[in-house]
């Protein structure tokens, strides 16, 4: 199969979500250029992965509802922007999708506790989403853990979401009498760990293929550079979704996480260049053309230029 035939293949391969899929081309093409830009603009960007303007309309209608958007009018045009919530979110995800290694550890281990009957079920739903994907495992009662945790990135989501009050932040370490007792017993219990690598596989069957189509045939157009990137991102983002990025020590022998995040910078490194220039071409925001992307953006794993 050609490198075309791929790329036109894989929307309807990775089964897209509308609203999933409109986040990550916020968090991945938009944020980085202001965070501002013109719904007719994005209709005209994100057809080629397939969604319609009807699709388009509704999933940035229940962003906005999910506060992570907001939106004002200028004459007969609409712009959506990222709320001060939707920011946090996707300066978090940053962190997390476009590092080249995971965290050192200093055997600690960061532990949620939650006043679950104080909470309304929307809250509970949503403290136990966003702390997944800030890789903390959920030990039920309300109690959750983390190896290491960024407290910082734990304050601003409880700030974030008003339950300050409700919830109790504790550190912990393994005590010395116990060292013997096999940590892969709280690992078993907080991730499916197995799913998790299933995930990663899954990456790496649906994109590999991409890799080595671009290696021999490099002459890929702006737009396509563009799906490829986008699909890319998602893909692996819904991988990454699911991993706390454990400790190697806590991971098991040939994990596919590593094998998936070098996949992921290699096929990003070689198509992130051109999928900017159909960006600057399509987009527009409430000033008129799309500005050059974020001194931030360009330190994607540890410097976008430097690393090509």
């Amino acid at each position: 199969m050609s490198l075309t035939e791929l790329i036109d293949n894989l929307p309807s391969s990775l089964h897209l979500k509308a609203r999933s899929l409109l986040v990550t081309v916020w968090g991945d093409s938009v944020a980085p250029h202001g965070g501002t830009v013109w719904l007719g603009s994005l209709i005209d960007l994100v057809k080629d992965l397939g969604l319609n303007e009807r699709v388009v309309r509704t999933s940035v209608f229940r962003l906005k509802q999910d506060q992570l958007l907001d939106s004002h009018q200028i004459g007969r045009k609409s712009y959506y922007t990222l709320t001060r919530t939707g920011e946090h979110r996707f300066e978090e995800a940053t962190k997390r999708i476009y590092r080249l290694a995971g965290p050192t550890w200093d055997e600690s281990w960061t532990l949620v506790f939650t006043e679950r009957r104080a909470l309304s079920d929307e809250k509970r739903k949503q403290l136990q989403v966003e702390l997944g994907w800030q890789g903390f495992g959920d030990l039920g009662s309300g109690i959750f853990a983390h190896p290491g945790g960024e407290l910082s990135a734990l304050q601003q989501l409880l700030k974030d979401l008003e339950i300050e009050n409700h919830v109790a932040v504790l550190k912990a370490t393994n005590l010395s009498a116990f060292k013997e007792t096999p940590l892969k017993v709280l690992v078993q219990k907080g991730w499916d760990i197995g799913k998790i690598e299933e995930g990663y596989k899954e990456f790496i069957r649906n994109f590999t293929p991409i890799l080595k189509g671009l290696s021999a045939h490099p002459q890929l157009n702006a737009k396509n550079c563009f799906i490829v990137r986008t699909l890319l991102v998602h893909d692996y983002r819904r991988a990454l979704l699911k991993d706390p990025l454990l400790p190697e020590v806590l991971l098991p022998t040939g994990w596919s996480g590593n094998e998936a995040r070098l996949l992921f910078k290699d096929l990003y490194l070689a198509v992130w260049e051109k999928a900017e220039e159909h960006l600057l071409k399509t987009l527009e925001t409430n000033t008129g053309k799309l500005p050059e992307a974020s001194e931030e953006f360009l330190t994607r794993f540890e410097g976008l230029r430097k690393t090509t």
